[in-house]
């Protein structure tokens, strides 16, 4: 398996040069029950598969419960922020997801990363709109939980 890594990139238009390029995998995050259960908390979403153990033991595919899958998704900012370090950047907005799919479960007690790669740059003025693709996979196994592209804008510094 592939050690995490991340690419800094100097200038704004030096990141043309990735465009179509994984730039890095995340560190391993965990997934435990807690987790699991304090995001059923929040978001009021409390359905057997996440939280009840004994009936995901007997009726789920997984033998065991998983995780929301927007749960997952919730660390893309953090992913991106382990894989991508874009120096003399004056701000950053994070403009949106698009293509997010699900086509895994994560289940509880594992660990997921996600691999990032840039898949589209378009010039604004002052600054760059980009997308980031990034594949979120748990340990083990091969079909990701979850893929999802996101889009941000950046905008360089004067001079």
């Amino acid at each position: 398996m592939e050690k995490p890594y991340s690419t800094e990139i100097e200038n704004l238009e030096d990141l043309n040069k990735y465009l179509g390029k994984e730039i890095g995998i995340s560190e391993w995050f965990e997934m435990s029950q807690e987790k699991v259960n304090s995001f059923a908390e929040l978001t009021q979403d409390k359905q057997w598969i996440h939280i009840d153990q004994e009936k995901a033991a007997k009726y789920s595919p997984y033998k065991k419960t998983i995780a929301h899958g927007f749960h997952v998704l919730s660390y893309a900012s953090q992913v991106v922020f382990q894989t991508l370090k874009l120096n003399n950047i004056a701000l950053a907005v994070n403009y949106g997801l698009e293509k997010v799919r699900f086509p895994n479960a994560t289940p509880a007690d594992s660990k997921f990363r996600g691999t990032v790669s840039l898949t589209n740059i378009e010039e604004v003025s002052g600054g760059a709109k980009y997308t980031l693709k990034i594949i979120f996979e748990v340990e083990g196994e091969t079909k990701p939980v979850c893929v999802a592209e996101i889009i941000s804008l950046i905008y360089s510094l004067p001079n």
